[in-house]
């Protein structure tokens, strides 16, 4: 029995619920007081999946971002760990920023934007909390997810989302000129396909007491967004690519290079295996073609 909290001030979102049986709905300040007040959800929670969040990298209101992916979740958290109720959450890729390396260490944690530091205050927060976990905590850092269920999501929708359309509207697809040392399209991001990220998720709600940390949840593959383009024109036979500006304002908050070490993630035991792009996007745009 499913109880789904969200916000649907914009009703399209609901769209997303159409084929779900679910038990409750709350709307998000509703439950934001629950958890703080510490009263009870209408029936027994066995675990929680605290996936939502602010997720724009492009929004700079630092009050917004921070009540919303930090303040929130960590009521959601005192809430789980008082009454031992397993925990889910939603970190990001984001927290890595510029550098090369992406294992879930301090170390290589050095945030672009508010968005990825509001993750990663939290990721601090669960890590300075971690002796007062009697079950399980764990947040996922999601790379790029893509797939279907994502329409809503308007400009922080994937690339492989955005194209789709351009290809079907215009009959092109206009990709970024080069970047940060790479040339047009060669740009490099981990795109890992929404069924594989639910599949580490349900997977993470399944683990075992006191098993609790950060994980990475991506393909441990960088591939270029020129093999998404290629994925988009293959299922859209006559695309043509175009290269546009880079936007100067996106510059200093861009990640041009992104690639999960899943080194811990196959420690704590998780074995799938995940779509690469040409196999993730192709299905996608079948998918959408439907």
């Amino acid at each position: 029995d499913v109880t789904v909290v969200d916000h649907l001030e914009d009703g399209r979102k609901s769209l997303n619920l159409n084929d779900c049986v679910i038990a409750d709905y709350l709307d998000r300040a509703e439950a934001k007081t629950i958890f703080e007040a510490g009263s009870d959800f209408n029936g027994k929670v066995d675990l929680v999946f605290h996936l939502g969040a602010c997720s724009d990298t492009t929004e700079w209101d630092g009050r917004y971002m921070m009540e919303n992916n930090f303040a929130y979740s960590r009521s959601v958290f005192e809430y789980c760990i008082e009454r031992q109720i397993p925990l889910v959450y939603a970190s990001s890729a984001a927290v890595y920023g510029g550098g090369r390396e992406f294992a879930e260490s301090p170390d290589n944690e050095r945030p672009l934007n508010v968005y990825g530091y509001s993750k990663l205050a939290f990721d601090q927060y669960v890590r300075a909390n971690l002796t007062r976990i009697k079950s399980t905590v764990v947040g996922l850092r999601y790379f790029n997810v893509y797939g279907p269920g994502e329409a809503h999501k308007g400009n922080m929708a994937s690339v492989a989302w955005h194209w789709y359309q351009q290809a079907l509207n215009d009959g092109e697809l206009r990709m970024f000129d080069g970047s940060h040392g790479y040339g047009a399209g060669e740009q490099q991001r981990d795109f890992i396909h929404v069924d594989d990220a639910v599949s580490v998720t349900l997977w993470a709600g399944g683990l075992p007491a006191r098993s609790s940390g950060v994980l990475n949840c991506g393909t441990g593959r960088a591939q270029t967004f020129k093999e998404v383009a290629e994925a988009i024109v293959t299922a859209v036979p006559g695309t043509r690519i175009s290269v546009i500006d880079f936007p100067d304002g996106l510059r200093d908050a861009y990640q041009a290079y992104t690639q999960a070490d899943l080194t811990r993630l196959r420690q704590f035991g998780y074995a799938g295996q995940f779509k690469d792009v040409a196999s993730g996007v192709g299905e996608y745009v079948r998918w959408l073609a439907s």
